[in-house]
């Protein structure tokens, strides 16, 4: 019960904001993570454990049945959910995914901006928690594992300013790496033509070009970031 209440109140205490040059060299960090590649092959695997989680809520909210989720080493995934193959379920549950990571950077935004990191941290280890009964392979189930002590390591034992720290580059991260990964989505579309990626199954489905449901997914993160900038002051709108 002790360590209940302790972590209740690690979560529910609120931290002072990070300095501002603290905070820019964090977006710079977040900024290289992304971009330079043997890092953000590293980095993309957050991205996808996110994507694929999207796609198991939405499935189950969409009345559809979660068979559960596949991580690849290559960064790639697979969520498995019965039921119609077409219809609006099988439509929201293929949009889920590239919008999902921006999406929880802008709730990971909003909860900085209150001051709870380590409420963040928390929240994060706890979808990290629901998400690993659903995996079902041994890369996937490492992978989501390792994540979750880093964040746990952090939460519990990092003093107030590198919490603040890791939690704003979290959330940069998820940030910035949904935005690339749109734009990995149509540079292989580009090469390959036709494929089973999520924008040419919503095109099937949909009968509206793959390229349409790409805008779509970029201009939601885009949203999300510039909302996210706003949130933690980088920005003034």
């Amino acid at each position: 019960m002790d360590v209940l209440l302790d972590i209740w109140q690690r979560m529910t205490t609120p931290h002072a904001a990070l300095e501002p040059l603290i905070a820019w060299l964090t977006v710079a960090a977040a900024a290289v993570i992304v971009l330079f590649p043997p890092t953000w092959r590293l980095a993309r695997h957050v991205i996808t454990i996110v994507h694929e989680g999207g796609h198991g809520v939405v499935a189950v909210l969409s009345g559809r049945r979660l068979g559960g989720i596949r991580l690849h080493s290559d960064t790639s995934g697979l969520t498995v959910s019965r039921g119609r193959a077409t219809g609006p379920g099988m439509i929201f549950t293929l949009l889920a995914g590239y919008p999902a990571a921006a999406l929880l950077g802008l709730g990971a935004a909003w909860l900085l901006s209150l001051g709870y990191d380590v409420g963040l941290l928390w929240v994060l280890l706890v979808l990290l928690a629901v998400l690993l009964v659903q995996i079902r392979n041994w890369f996937g189930l490492w992978s989501v594992a390792v994540t979750g002590a880093v964040v746990f390591s952090v939460s519990w034992f990092g003093s107030p300013r590198v919490q603040g720290v890791f939690a704003l580059l979290v959330t940069l991260v998820l940030l910035f790496g949904s935005l690339r990964t749109s734009f990995e989505l149509q540079q292989s579309r580009s090469r390959r033509g036709g494929s089973s990626s999520d924008a040419d199954q919503l095109a099937r489905l949909t009968h509206i070009p793959g390229i349409f449901w790409v805008a779509v997914f970029t201009a939601v993160q885009l949203i999300c970031v510039a909302l996210s900038a706003q949130l933690l002051g980088f920005v003034q709108i």
